[in-house]
């Protein structure tokens, strides 16, 4: 049988009664580093309280996965993980695995890390959207920007989980440290420009939790991000919109520095950035062209009608705005541009160079 064992966020000593009893009856018992860590004195206290010595076993060993099934077969056999052991996809492919090879397998819950940072921030959990990792690979920051994003947009919190390995060689573990996640989102933020992330973006850090020198701090990003934040684990909040019993969790329940602030106030949807963005200039190279076909010939009496349809369209796009009809506003905007690099074509003329007002 293959047990799948979590420690929660106490370490060893954060065992229940139950887990220690499985444990005990086991006749092999790994356990991993790679999801997040487990110090060697965790590492020695377990082996203090079972009688078979525990297993260390690196990534590849699990993902795998044959050496643990086939022991399974007619051993007990428990993979040992800090927090809760189904938070970690490669143990849900195990399970599942070793159940296509007819090999029982139970599960001992214990406290995620995960839930466990966002009750200390007192951020209320359904609040939150989807969870991301950050990587210290430059192009993981889109990604983690793009979600962010997408979150604010419905007004939710984001948990971004931060980078951590481990060595068994030299035996040090690597903690992305969370002011270089925030420079990190700072530069996505310069690149792609949809205003979600600033020195003004309200931010949770929440460090070593469980731990006895657990940390939370939060504040601005410009507050936060010269601050010591010491070894990891580290996760990073950013907030949606707050209820205001959120606002007394944070200013009562971490280290805050700033007043919590709702980041999504001020989020727009793409459509909607680029309504915004293209309405002006498509106004005034309407105005541009008026000017520059104002000569009332018979042969630009057309074209004048033709403008005031490309003003209808711009009218639209900005109503439907509005509305929060973001589609039509889009297409109207687009319909506009259309009538006005038709005329442009036509005429051999670029009212496009003008800078809008």
């Amino acid at each position: 049988m293959l047990w799948f064992v979590g420690t929660g966020i106490d370490g060893y000593r954060g065992l229940s009664v139950a887990a220690l009893d499985v444990l005990r009856k086991c006749q092999v018992v790994y356990i991993e580093r790679f999801t997040s860590a487990i110090s060697e004195g965790d590492m020695k206290g377990l082996n203090s309280l079972l009688e078979v010595k525990v297993q260390p076993v690196q990534r590849w060993f699990v993902e795998d996965g044959r050496d643990i099934i086939e022991s399974a077969r007619t051993q007990n056999v428990a993979l040992v993980s800090y927090g809760d052991p189904l938070i970690a996809t490669t143990h849900c492919e195990l399970r599942s695995r070793a159940a296509r090879n007819s090999v029982k397998t139970a599960v001992l819950h214990s406290a995620s890390g995960i839930a466990s940072t966002i009750g200390e921030s007192g951020l209320h959990v359904y609040k939150f959207g989807r969870m991301v990792t950050i990587m210290s690979e430059l192009h993981s920051a889109i990604t983690v920007y793009n979600t962010v994003f997408q979150n604010l947009l419905t007004g939710n919190h984001t948990v971004i989980l931060t980078e951590y390995s481990y060595n068994d060689e030299s035996k040090e573990p690597f903690f992305l440290n969370p002011s270089s996640v925030f420079n990190m989102l700072l530069d996505a933020e310069r690149t792609h420009k949809h205003q979600i992330f600033s020195d003004d973006t309200f931010v949770v850090v929440a460090s070593r939790v469980g731990m006895q020198d657990q940390k939370i701090i939060s504040g601005k990003v410009r507050s936060v991000r010269q601050l010591e934040f010491g070894i990891g684990p580290h996760s990073v909040i950013i907030t949606g919109a707050l209820h205001f019993t959120e606002i007394q969790a944070l200013t009562s329940l971490t280290e805050n520095i700033d007043e919590p602030t709702d980041n999504s106030q001020s989020v727009n949807r793409i459509e909607a950035q680029m309504v915004q963005r293209y309405a002006p200039k498509a106004k005034q190279a309407v105005q541009e062209m008026h000017k520059i076909l104002s000569d009332g010939t018979d042969s630009n009496k057309g074209i004048s009608e033709t403008l005031e349809n490309a003003e209808c369209y711009i009218a639209d796009a900005e109503g439907f705005l509005r509305q929060g009809k973001l589609e039509l506003a889009v297409l109207s905007i687009g319909y506009a541009e259309g009538l006005i690099d038709a005329i442009r074509y036509q005429k051999g003329i670029n009212p496009w160079n003008t800078p809008a007002s």
